[in-house]
């Protein structure tokens, strides 16, 4: 006969104890639904709590998004940089961007100027690198902040236009399939548009070339002769 001192355990699953918890439950929604449709009130209910005992633990969706953003940061190998200046930044820019290429969008989330002020520390080493790697090389502090926010507008812009063409339904007929105007620059104006119309059904397969390590490197080594110091500096 059952004791009816004994207390009764909850069946199910168990109370949420844990940041941990709640953040692999907001990875998966997103990992399953996109982070668009991650709201507060769908991981309460993924984590089988109310939205009140979430708000203990979270302040509100943007401290979520970022704080996954901090964990997954935290979790990303940091390569063996080399001496030079020059290549430790092209390491840290090219490992910032792998990284984000495979969670992108982490990448959709830190689209604004000013980004960097809200992560922790953790997720900073990149940054870090990429700045002391240019003033190391010559460039004033500011111009430093330029060199990484130029580098960073390459990454996001490089993974959210991958991202976004993945997600894209392919046409019928593969890279070269006719669009809306026809064959691809088929229908253009070649006294007018003599090389686009020369390109034709190559530029898809051109387009998809992953040319970002190329970019970088040469990136790099523009804005790096804009912030050294010239010959006739002292």
């Amino acid at each position: 006969m059952t004791d009816p001192h004994v207390s009764r355990r909850r069946v199910g699953r168990p109370p949420v104890t844990s940041r941990g918890e709640i953040l692999a439950a907001a990875r998966h929604l997103i990992d399953r639904d996109g982070w668009d449709r991650l709201t507060m009130r769908r991981l309460a209910s993924e984590l089988g709590i109310g939205p009140t005992t979430l708000y203990h633990h979270v302040r509100d969706r943007e401290e979520l998004l970022l704080l996954l953003i901090d964990e997954y940061a935290s979790g990303i190998p940091r390569p063996a940089l080399p001496a030079s200046p020059r290549e430790r930044i092209i390491v840290a820019a090219a490992t910032l961007h792998d990284a984000l290429a495979a969670w992108p969008w982490a990448a959709e989330i830190l689209t604004s100027d000013g980004f960097v002020g809200l992560l922790g520390e953790r997720a900073l080493w990149t940054v870090e690198t990429i700045v002391a790697g240019a003033i190391d090389h010559g460039c004033t502090p500011d111009q430093a902040v330029h060199v990484f926010r130029h580098l960073w507008y390459h990454a996001v812009g490089e993974i959210l236009v991958r991202a976004h063409t993945t997600r894209r339904p392919a046409p019928a007929g593969g890279a070269g399939a006719p669009t809306r105007r026809g064959a691809f620059f088929g229908d253009l104006d070649a006294s007018r548009l003599p090389q686009l119309t020369a390109l034709g059904d190559r530029w898809p397969a051109l387009a998809a070339q992953d040319t970002y390590r190329i970019a970088l490197a040469a990136i790099v080594d523009g804005l790096l002769a804009q912030g050294a110091p010239g010959p006739s500096a002292s």
